[in-house]
């Protein structure tokens, strides 16, 4: 796959101003607070998984508006007390699936909850958190009600983000102190947005990240999602101005910006989906409006890959990262026949 975007030393200088609506922080400070109005756990149950060196759990918690979310709580069985977690969430198109189909935080010895992404199940993976919120907008999520701000589904989907952590804080055998957030591509852009909004992270693991630098990503590329974007503008010539503004107020540059947890981040150089520019632009401003020194954080690059990165190596530089990040574990190995509850 040819490269398509700026060469490596441009891209590690690569700063571009990205503009941010006059009400960026309160429009999520509004956003959060009447979420944060309901009991953010709803139901708590054992799945049956057949996996004998885990336990895991299906969970409904509260997100944007009340509404029930899905996740999977998955955890070492063979350990008692709390556990640093890692808090993931899934890539476009994509829901949980089913349980055992991601265990490396869990086997690494990690609590795991991973968050389904409303409504949008189907495409590459099995979900059931529907979104019931509906406004003009195109047929794909990335469009669902993009004409205006408090609409769009990504307002909604990235509260979920939000709650996720505040579930999983309240899970029994979590510490709360040592929470990291991760994902790729969607999910890493999630994860970024949940590091400028929520100021105790424990750590960051973006890879590949979505909707940051968004204004450039929809005129560079058209492979899903930003090709949705432009596919929706192509016949709705008249809502250009207010599709960006819409997208302003998602931008992962203007969260990076605001983020303070350590981060570890991952681009493929030939990236056509998520272009490495535009990751670039999100972690070279990474803590910039905190008024405090730059977090400490690292980027991996990986010249002859797309939007899959660096796959299975790119992961064991993250489970090193994040060891010596949240440090060695605090819980004990449980007594015999006992299981973490």
């Amino acid at each position: 796959m040819p490269r398509f975007d700026l060469p490596l030393d441009q891209l590690r200088r690569y700063t571009p101003a990205v503009a941010e609506p006059a009400d960026f922080d309160d429009f999520w400070r509004g956003t959060l607070a009447e979420a944060a109005t309901a009991p953010v756990l709803l139901d708590v149950r054992p799945e049956r998984t057949d996996l004998s060196l885990l336990d895991t759990w299906d969970v409904t918690f509260a997100g944007f508006g009340g509404d029930p979310v899905r996740a999977w709580y998955t955890r070492p069985a063979a350990v008692r007390g709390p556990l640093p977690t890692v808090v993931e969430y899934v890539g476009y198109g994509r829901g949980r699936g089913l349980p055992h189909e991601r265990l490396t935080w869990p086997v690494a010895g990690y609590a795991h909850l991973l968050m389904d992404s409303r409504g949008q199940s189907g495409r590459y993976g099995v979900g059931d958190t529907p979104d019931p919120h509906g406004a003009p907008g195109g047929p794909w999520p990335v469009t669902w009600g993009i004409l205006d701000p408090h609409d769009y589904h990504y307002r909604r989907l990235i509260t979920d983000a939000v709650r996720a952590v505040e579930a999983a804080r309240a899970l029994p055998g979590v510490d709360p102190d040592r929470v990291a957030v991760a994902g790729n591509s969607q999910g890493g852009g999630l994860a970024l947005a949940v590091a400028g909004l929520v100021g105790n992270l424990a750590a960051l693991l973006s890879t590949a990240p979505f909707l940051c630098h968004v204004q450039r990503a929809i005129e560079l590329t058209d492979a899903s999602p930003y090709g949705e974007i432009a596919q929706y503008l192509a016949v709705h010539r008249e809502a250009e101005e207010a599709v960006r503004r819409t997208l302003s107020y998602v931008d992962g540059v203007s969260f990076a910006r605001r983020a303070s947890a350590p981060a570890h981040f991952g681009i493929g150089l030939c990236d056509t989906v998520c272009p490495p520019s535009t990751g670039f632009a999100a972690y070279n401003q990474y803590g910039a409006a905190t008024g405090r020194p730059t977090p400490a954080r690292e980027m991996h690059t990986y010249p002859f890959n797309g939007h899959e990165g660096g796959e299975a190596v790119h992961t064991r530089r993250q489970l090193r990262w994040l060891a010596g990040v949240l440090g060695p574990s605090r819980a004990a190995p449980a007594a015999a026949g006992s299981t973490a509850r």
